[in-house]
Formats: C-alpha cells, sequence, structure tokens
C-alpha cells in the first residue's frame, strides 16, 4: 500500500503543477501560426486580431507565416505542438474542412487532431480579374471564360484553400475547365495577377479590397448571397443571374488537442475580447470581414460548426472531380 502511495505522489504534483501553470497562462509570448504568406487575407485579418490579442493576454502575440499545401503545413505544425497553448494556428474553411475532403491522405484530422477556441470572422469572397481582361461584369466574363478556357490561368493560395476551391466552385457551376496555378499564399497570386501572368483570383475580400480599391484589378462578381459593405458596388454573382456560386471563407483559432480546459477558456475570452474591441471590429468591418456574434465564438460552436462544414464541402468537391494527392 506505501509503495502505491508513494508511486501515485509524483503523478499528482504533476498535475497539480500544470494545473497552476494553465492558471497563470501565459507567462511568455505566444504563437499565432497563419498557414499562408504573409500579405494574405488570413494573415491581414490574424494581425489585426492578434495586436489586440496581445494587449488583452498581457504577452506578445507572434505573428509566425507557415506557407504551403493550401494551409496544411502550417496547420500540422499546430496539430504536432505541445499542447500547452503556446502555439495556435488560425484556420480557415480550407484548412480545417474543405481539405479534409480536397486531399487523397489528409495529414490531419480536422475534428479529432485539435482543440476549438473560437470562431472569428466570416469573409465573403470576390472574383477579381487582371485590369485588361476583356470583360466588364459577370456576364462577359462567362462568355470570355468559356470561349477562351484552354488559354486562361487562374490562381490560388494553394490547393485546398478557400481561394482555390472557391473558383473550383466557379468553373463547376459556369462550365469551364481552366488551369489551376498555385501559390504559396494569395499575395504573391495577387502580385502575379496584378501583373497580367495570370487572368483571375476567387479571393478573400480582405486581400482583394486594396487591390480593388486601387484599380490594380478589376472586381467582377461578389460571390455571396448579398453585397458587402465593404465593396457596394460590386454585385453578387446572383444579382447578375448566376445562382448557386456561394464561396467563403472563415478564420477560427485553433489549438492542439489535448490543451487544459483553462487555458482554452483564457485563450477564447481574449480573442473574443479582441473582436469586440470597437477598434478592431471598425477594422474588419472595413476589410469586409463579417464578425462573429457571441453565440458563434464558443469552442462547442467552433467544434459543431467544423463538422457541419467538413460535410457541407465534401458534396461540391467531390463533384467536381478535384482532388489533391
Amino acid at each position: 500500500m506505501l509503495k502505491s502511495i508513494t508511486g501515485a505522489v509524483p503523478a499528482l504534483l504533476l498535475a497539480l503543477t500544470a494545473n497552476a501553470s494553465a492558471q497563470d497562462y501565459p507567462t511568455r509570448p505566444v504563437t499565432m501560426v497563419i498557414p499562408f504568406a504573409a500579405g494574405g487575407p488570413t494573415d491581414v485579418l490574424g494581425r489585426i486580431v492578434g495586436q489586440r490579442m496581445s494587449e488583452v493576454l498581457g504577452q506578445q502575440v507572434v505573428i509566425e507565416n507557415v506557407g504551403g499545401a493550401g494551409g496544411q503545413i502550417g496547420s500540422k505544425r499546430v496539430a504536432d505542438a505541445a499542447p500547452d497553448g503556446y502555439t495556435f494556428v488560425l484556420g480557415t474553411v480550407g484548412t480545417h474542412a474543405q481539405g479534409q475532403t480536397l486531399y487523397k491522405k489528409p495529414v490531419y484530422n480536422s475534428v479529432t487532431e485539435f482543440t476549438p477556441i473560437a470562431l472569428l470572422a466570416e469573409v465573403p469572397i470576390v472574383l477579381i480579374v487582371r485590369k485588361d481582361l476583356p470583360a466588364n461584369n459577370f456576364n462577359e466574363f462567362v462568355a470570355y471564360a468559356k470561349a477562351n478556357q484552354a488559354k486562361m490561368q487562374f490562381g490560388s493560395a494553394g490547393p485546398g484553400s478557400a481561394s482555390h476551391l472557391g473558383c473550383v466552385l466557379l468553373n463547376y457551376v459556369i462550365g469551364t475547365n481552366i488551369t489551376h496555378v498555385p501559390y504559396r499564399g494569395t499575395g504573391p497570386a495577387t502580385q502575379d495577377l496584378v501583373g497580367g501572368r495570370i487572368d483571375f483570383l476567387c479571393q478573400a475580400i480582405t486581400a482583394a479590397k486594396p487591390q480593388i480599391d486601387g484599380g490594380n484589378v478589376k472586381a467582377l462578381a461578389l460571390l455571396d448571397a448579398r453585397r458587402s459593405p465593404a465593396l457596394p458596388d460590386v454585385p453578387t454573382a446572383a444579382e447578375q443571374g448566376t445562382r448557386g456560386l456561394e464561396a467563403y471563407t472563415w478564420n477560427a483559432i485553433f489549438l492542439p488537442k489535448g490543451v487544459p480546459a483553462a487555458v482554452v477558456t483564457k485563450l477564447n475570452a481574449a480573442a473574443v475580447q479582441a473582436i469586440k474591441t470597437p477598434a478592431v471590429r471598425d477594422r474588419l468591418t472595413a476589410i469586409g470581414a463579417q464578425v462573429a456574434s457571441d453565440d458563434r465564438a464558443t469552442p462547442q460552436y467552433l467544434g459543431t460548426f467544423v463538422k457541419s462544414e467538413i460535410e457541407k464541402w465534401a458534396a461540391p468537391i467531390k463533384a467536381s472531380g478535384v482532388s489533391v494527392d
């Protein structure tokens, strides 16, 4: 009996120490992995929210861009990280929902290998084209694409990203087969679009708006059910006669599986406080992001939401025949 009690003491002390550590969290800088290149829509949103989270947590939130494979590489890094709360990923519909069907062998399971923390915002996708493309509205684009699809190219943040699957859905709905050119983030893809080296992007408003406002690209249609206050003059595809074309991304925070409940609570509270801060909300709204309501910003909601999004996107991805090794 004495031997068994003695053996249990170290385990109990370890548990107590871990609990105390979780209660004191964070005691050092926290890393937000953004699984795309700098300058893209996820990066823009992450830096806005991360700056305010640093103030709320009392420790710096360090932004680390780990691009590649449509966000799979950076997300996998977080799935494999220590479950101590000091490394989290800013996931998207591409990294945590669409990729589960798109990839023949996903490198992680979005449901079982992450701890959901908070849904932050949803962002509509807009169709933008190079300035000299001979189309000035969505119907003209469809006609041009059908006649020139063999020589056209569209870019994306990489296979499985929301920008990729937004254009997959576009091609599927309008009946074209246009070559996909993947990049390590929408930042590099946008540079090539502005330079005229590719023809179009299906890009989140957060990254597309500066280029649209600057006259560097043409915005032909919002791929959403309604217009965005950030781009009030850009009509939806449905307004122009094409229904069934709704593509978007969302951004949410995930920790590795097995993080202490106290850490989950603190990080969720910091994230929610950040997006509810008027200055942050105003900046997100200005770039086209729709901030999550309180009832949708909980860990419980995000866990259920991810499962429903995986199911929702499975059908169109399978129907399109697109897959990634």
